[in-house]
């Protein structure tokens, strides 16, 4: 880790790399190939306190804040980013928006099962025709009552398939007006929600993603989280949390590669020395090494402003920006420096490079953020 942690941060770091050389890093390339959904290992890693890891104590959780939280994902995803996403996902947007939003009712029936590990959170916002376009929702849930019946589809769900519990954003007024949508949390196995087909992805490809399906989903009204048109401003405020998530899974992902691709640059020899000693590799590694210390230090910074309870729009957005632009550029420089090697599944370098791209695109893409952050600057 190039970020000074602290104590509680170091204990963390080690946990997880114990746990990780054992429970994940024998079976990444399995799992990619397969497509496989590891969901044992977040049971597992339920019962090291990191599926709950920012939920109070008072509800099953460990406690923590946000600087603790991203050198946990950091850990993971240097390993495998799959296994960094899916913990980040259950974390910073399920499990969150529960805390954050729900009523203590709800509070006390989620939220210990998904600290334990025993559930896994899903967060539905995306749809096939608006991904950007985040206010632009085709599902609608209509009031009938005491009761709501969703209508609509999701698309590109972490968990969708496997999550026990859901938490979807829903029109509940006119298209394009303003709060005109709500959260609800829908369990799995609920008549009309199902999920639809796996999707076969590039990169992150033990990190389960499906599209979701409602059709005259019928739900209780205490099922929905805050008031009735609150959504879209609720799912702001997650994805802003969320943002300082993927910086830390784009760290992680860059550290990876860069590690994999030093090791191999001081071993690798060419005309009698390792590589290594010739400048273009050494430069590469000064610059990769650069651009992860930027990266971790923006992260850090919003981290440390989400712990103050501070308004993190501009610092998350800055953050995961340029940790995701970081993460394609360093694990490109990393297949680079391998050479014919890093084109090969026999070194971990081309995964990296395939997951990175993920990075740029989940949760506000590259131009989203420089829309987010120019708005911000010229307030």
């Amino acid at each position: 880790m190039l970020y000074p942690l602290n104590e509680n941060q170091e204990i963390i770091r080690q946990a997880i790399r114990d746990f990780s050389a054992s429970n994940i890093l024998p079976y990444v390339r399995q799992w990619d190939e397969a497509q496989h959904f590891p969901i044992d290992v977040f049971r597992q890693l339920g019962s090291l306190g990191v599926m709950g890891m920012l939920v109070p104590e008072a509800y099953g959780g460990a406690g923590l804040g946000y600087q603790e939280y991203v050198t946990a994902i950091v850990e993971l995803s240097k390993v495998d980013p799959s296994i960094g996403l899916s913990m980040a996902a259950h974390n910073s947007l399920c499990t969150n928006h529960i805390l954050m939003f729900g009523n203590e009712a709800q509070k006390q029936k989620y939220l210990p099962l998904l600290a334990s590990g025993e559930w896994l959170g899903a967060w539905g916002l995306t749809e096939p025709g608006s991904g950007s376009d985040a206010g632009n929702l085709k599902t609608v849930a209509s009031r009938d009552g005491d009761s709501w019946t969703l209508n609509g589809s999701k698309t590109f769900i972490t968990h969708g398939k496997s999550g026990d519990v859901l938490v979807v954003i829903a029109r509940t007024g006119e298209s394009g007006a303003k709060s005109n949508a709500t959260a609800f949390v829908v369990e799995r196995g609920t008549p009309g929600f199902s999920a639809g087909k796996k999707l076969d992805k590039l990169g992150m490809r033990a990190s389960e993603t499906t599209e979701l399906v409602f059709e005259n989903c019928r739900i209780s009204d205490t099922q929905r989280l805050g008031e009735v048109g609150d959504g879209f401003h609720q799912a702001l405020k997650i994805l802003d949390g969320g943002r300082i998530s993927i910086a830390s899974l784009s760290i992680g992902t860059a550290l990876g590669a860069y590690e994999a691709a030093l090791a191999y640059a001081k071993e690798r020899e060419q005309f009698g020395k390792p590589i290594a000693h010739f400048q273009g590799i050494a430069f590469k590694l000064a610059d990769m090494y650069t651009q992860i210390q930027a990266a971790t230090l923006l992260t850090y910074q919003a981290a440390t402003a989400k712990d103050r309870g501070e308004n993190v729009t501009l610092p998350s957005s800055v953050a995961k920006y340029h940790a995701s632009e970081t993460a394609v550029s360093v694990t490109g420089e990393a297949v680079q420096i391998l050479g014919g090697y890093g084109f090969t599944k026999d070194y971990p370098v081309e995964k990296f490079y395939r997951d990175s791209k993920l990075c740029t695109i989940g949760e506000g893409t590259s131009e989203v953020q420089k829309m987010v952050i120019s708005r911000e600057i010229l307030k």
